[in-house]
């Protein structure tokens, strides 16, 4: 989704595919095969390169700081990108900066996590510090006897991060973009609705959130991304807590452009996608003002419809507002596989533009129309039961 905001600026935008059949080899000139881990394969592929940066955290820390060494220009650096690679270090982070974080302990055994949750009180949220993305590596436990059979998690990682379940209102997300000398933007705070640790749907932007509460979290979110020299898209993933602390909790921190920004791709003056190239580049950033005074972003996932393009044309003509954006990828059950944008022109209208937009990606997803209503989804207690 990169590649567009690159043609459009004359950018050649390359990409290290992990395989033949992944969706970014088709929206690219140059996308040469290649393991991620594989340090000499990262080598092969920065040379001759202006920049190189991420759509996911998990490149090792370590190949980055070789890479930086031999004169690679990386962003952002793996001393930011720590903070979206381990959990664990981004609590401290959030800590160190005084901004709210739930509660939180680093515990190494099963006994350490007894006794975090019989000071905090039960249930507790068990999370892999490493790894973990859309609701995996996520655990609640509800007591001591549940802590007991966590062992097979610490048998796999340790220590592992515990956190106090969290009471809270609605999912907030804080986006924010950074130059590698300091300019920075905030977008709106937009509203996430998550479904099984998954992100359904994000309104933007967050409606009825007091004014205060929207300052503080961007004030937030920026603050994060100059102490901790985020460049490129940052998104700070939050729990609006009304009447507790700034009115939010921190939850999580991705360095790259976000499932909760795709909005921006047609609701926005300057795109998440835009604004990355424009950060890592070291280029003025892009204003973000909305294009209308509310958007919504609904994904699809894959369901019955094995052939997606054969519902387009319903899809299409039943919101010829829609904005459809399909990954290429393969169908599979539960898989994110493209999303819907849709402008509202009062945000009055948000239920109908939920409604709306649901449909579109309902037909998509089930190859037919749907009753789908766009506020049918349920949010999720916090986080999902997985496996590490």
């Amino acid at each position: 989704m990169m590649a567009p905001a690159a043609t459009a600026l004359g950018f050649e935008l390359r990409v290290l595919a992990e395989g033949p059949d992944v969706s970014a080899v088709s929206a690219v000139a140059q996308a040469p095969l290649g393991d991620y881990k594989d340090l000499e394969a990262l080598r092969e592929f920065a040379q001759g390169v202006d920049v190189l940066t991420f759509d996911h955290e998990h490149v090792p820390g370590e190949h980055l700081r070789e890479l930086l060494a031999s004169g690679v220009n990386v962003q952002p650096g793996p001393d930011a990108l720590i903070h979206a690679q381990d959990k664990l270090v981004m609590r401290a982070a959030i800590d160190r900066l005084d901004l709210p974080n739930p509660a939180w302990a680093e515990v190494a055994t099963v006994e350490d996590l007894v006794a975090f949750g019989d000071k905090t009180g039960w249930p507790v949220v068990l999370k892999t510090p490493r790894g973990g993305y859309d609701g995996k590596g996520v655990r609640i436990v509800s007591s001591p006897a549940e802590a007991a059979q966590t062992q097979d998690w610490f048998d796999v990682m340790s220590p592992l991060l515990a956190e106090a379940k969290v009471e809270f209102s609605r999912e907030l997300s804080a986006l924010v973009a950074r130059t590698p000398d300091g300019e920075a933007r905030a977008w709106p705070v937009v509203h996430t609705i998550q479904v099984d640790g998954v992100c359904d749907e994000v309104i933007a932007p967050a409606l009825h959130i007091p004014i205060e509460v929207a300052a503080a979290a961007e004030e937030a979110a920026l603050r994060i991304a100059h102490e901790l020299e985020v460049t490129g898209v940052m998104a700070v993933e939050l729990f609006e807590t009304p009447g507790v602390g700034y009115g939010f909790l921190i939850n999580e921190l991705a360095m790259r452009p976000h499932n909760t920004g795709h909005w921006t791709q047609d609701g926005c003056v300057t795109s998440q996608f835009e604004q990355h190239l424009r950060a890592v580049l070291n280029l003025p950033l892009g204003a973000t003002d909305l294009l209308g005074p509310i958007v919504v972003m609904k994904n699809f996932l894959g369901g019955a419809n094995q052939d997606l393009f054969s519902a387009f044309p319903a899809a299409l003509a039943a919101e010829p507002g829609a904005k459809v954006h399909c990954y290429g990828k393969s169908v599979r059950p539960g898989r994110k596989i493209g999303h819907v944008n849709l402008v509202g022109q009062s945000p009055d209208e948000v239920d109908d533009v939920r409604r709306r937009a649901g449909m579109v990606a309902g037909i998509i997803r089930d190859g037919r129309a749907t009753a789908a209503t766009g506020q049918d989804a349920q949010v999720h207690q916090q986080n999902s039961e997985e496996t590490p």
